[in-house]
C-alpha cells in the first residue's frame, strides 16, 4: 500500500459534535489548572493533516501536536494498532515479560546504534533515565564522586526537576529552585565552551561524567548542529570516558528526514531519547544506551505504565509503517519543498525575515531581532488563514507538520503563511 493510498483513507470522521454541551472555554479553565497560554481554538477531530475545531472549522495541521503526530490523526494504520491492541491487552505490570515490548525494543535497536532500551511515558521521563543512568555509570565505573552533567544554553529537556535543571533556559527555572545540583551550561556549537568548562570543573572529586544535547535544538529556536562540533564532541568523550548523550525528544523518529537525528551529525551516541514522534500521539518514552554503560540494576529505575502492551503495540505500527511505506523519503522530499518557499517567503520580506533553516519536517521561520513582529503574531494571523503553526521562542515560528504531509498540503501552508505575515506585518 501506497504512501498517497494510506493519507487518502485517513477518512474524515463524522461530525460528533461535543460531547454533551457546546464548549465553553471559561467552563475549562475553571477545572483545568492554567499551565498552558492556549489559542483560542478547541479540536474535536481530525484526519491526515487537518483538524476541525468545535466551531467545524478546518485546519492545516503543521503542529502535529508538537512534532508528534508522525502519521497525523485517524491514520489506517495506527486507527487497526490501537483497536488490535486494546481489544488484545492493555496494560500489565512490568514484573512480567510483555511480548510486545520486546518486539518494540528489538525494532530500535535493530534500527539505531543503541543495544538496550528502557521505556517511560514521555521525553522528560526518558531524560531523567539517560541523567540516572548517567550518574550511576560516573559513580560505579568512572569512579567519580560528584558528578557533572553538560547541557547547552537555549536546550530544553523536559518540565521535571532534573529536567528543568539541565534546560538551561532561566524562564522554565524561575521559581523552581533549589534546582538540582550536578549540571553546568556551556554554548551550543561552540567546542571551546566544552573543552574550557571540562578543564574548569574537573576539580577535587567533582568531575565532568556527560554531555547531555541536541543534535538540533528545537525548543531552542529549531537550530541544527554543527556536524564538526559533534564530531569533535565524540572525540573529546572517547578520550575521557565522558558519557555523549543526544536528546532525540523532538528531533528523533524519522522527523529530520533520517529515522535519528545522530545519522545527520555523522556520530553515535552513547545514550539517547526518544519520545513524541514515537507513539504517533500515544504516549511513550524511551531510553537507548550502548551495552557498555548499561548499568541499571533490577529496582534502581522503573515505571508503572512504561512499554505496557497498549503503547508498545501502537509505537511498533508506527515504526513499521514508517519502515514499509518510505516515509523517510517524504520527509526529505516535503521539507526540502517547504524549505524552498519559506526561503522564497523570506527573499519578499527581507525586512521581517532574517532566516530559513532547519532539517526534514522540522524547520524554522526566524525574524529579524530588530522588529516588533513576534513568532506569537505569525501563528496567531495563520490561524485566521487556516494553518496551525507553533512558535519556537519569542522570534522563530516552527514548522512541523505530520510526516505524511503532501505536496500540495505544504504548498497550501506557504500561501497562508505568506498571507499571515503579510497581515500581520502591517
Amino acid at each position: 500500500m501506497s504512501l498517497q493510498t494510506l493519507v487518502d483513507q485517513a477518512t474524515i470522521p463524522p461530525d460528533s459534535g461535543s460531547a454533551s454541551s457546546p464548549f465553553e472555554a471559561d467552563s475549562f479553565n475553571e477545572a483545568v489548572m492554567s499551565t498552558y497560554a492556549r489559542f483560542p481554538l478547541a479540536l474535536e477531530r481530525g484526519a491526515g493533516c487537518r483538524v476541525w475545531d468545535t466551531q467545524g472549522r478546518e485546519y492545516l495541521d503543521f503542529v502535529a501536536g508538537i512534532a508528534t503526530c508522525t502519521l497525523g490523526h485517524a491514520h489506517p494504520a495506527m486507527v487497526e494498532g490501537v483497536t488490535r491492541q486494546i481489544q488484545k491487552l492493555h496494560h500489565v505490570s512490568n514484573l512480567y515479560y510483555i511480548p510486545e515490548q520486546g518486539e518494540l525494543a528489538k525494532w530500535i535497536v535493530d534500527h539505531s546504534c543503541a543495544d538496550r532500551v528502557f521505556f517511560c511515558n514521555s521525553g522528560a521521563e526518558a531524560n531523567e533515565a539517560a541523567i540516572k543512568l548517567a550518574r550511576k555509570y560516573a559513580h560505579t565505573v568512572l569512579d567519580i564522586e560528584k558528578p557533572i552533567i553538560l547541557t547547552a544554553h537555549a536546550s530544553f529537556h523536559g518540565r521535571t526537576l532534573a529536567t528543568v535543571t539541565a534546560t538551561a533556559q532561566p524562564k522554565y527555572q524561575k521559581y523552581f529552585d533549589p534546582l538540582v545540583p550536578g549540571f553546568h551550561y556551556v554554548n551550543y556549537n561552540d567546542i571551546n565552551a566544552v573543552e574550557v568548562a571540562i578543564s574548569e570543573l574537573d576539580e577535587g572529586d567533582y568531575r565532568v561524567a556527560a554531555i547531555l544535547i541536541e543534535p538540533l535544538q528545537g525548543e531552542g529556536g529549531v537550530r541544527p548542529g554543527d556536524i564538526a562540533y559533534f564530531k569533535k564532541l565524540r572525540q573529546i568523550c572517547d578520550e575521557t570516558g565522558v558519557l555523549l548523550i543526544f536528546d532525540e525528544v523532538q528531533v528523533g523518529m524519522g522527523r529530520s528526514g533520517k529515522l535519528w537525528g545522530y545519522e545527520h551529525l555523522g556520530v553515535e551516541p552513547d545514550i539517547f531519547t526518544s519520545a513524541k514522534g514515537l507513539g504517533g500521539g500515544i504516549p511513550i518514552g524511551a531510553m537507548m544506551s550502548k551495552k557498555f554503560c548499561d548499568v541499571f540494576q533490577p529496582g534502581e529505575h522503573a515505571s508503572t505504565f512504561g512499554g505496557n502492551p497498549f503503547v508498545c503495540g501502537v509505537a511498533l505500527s508506527v515504526c513499521q509503517t514508517l519502515e514499509r511505506e518510505n516515509i523517510l523519503q517524504n520527509v526529505e522530499d516535503r521539507g526540502e519543498q517547504l524549505r524552498t518557499g519559506l526561503r522564497a517567503i523570506a527573499a519578499k520580506y527581507p525586512q521581517h525575515i532574517s532566516e530559513v533553516r532547519g532539517w526534514g519536517l522540522i524547520n524554522g521561520l526566524e525574524l529579524r531581532a530588530d522588529i516588533g513582529l513576534t513568532a506569537a503574531d505569525i501563528v496567531n494571523a495563520a490561524i485566521n488563514e487556516g494553518v496551525l503553526l507553533v512558535p519556537a521562542g519569542p522570534k522563530v515560528v516552527r514548522f512541523v507538520p505530520p510526516l505524511i504531509v503532501t505536496e500540495a498540503e505544504v504548498n497550501t501552508a506557504l500561501e497562508a503563511v505568506e498571507k499571515a505575515i503579510t497581515i500581520a506585518a502591517k
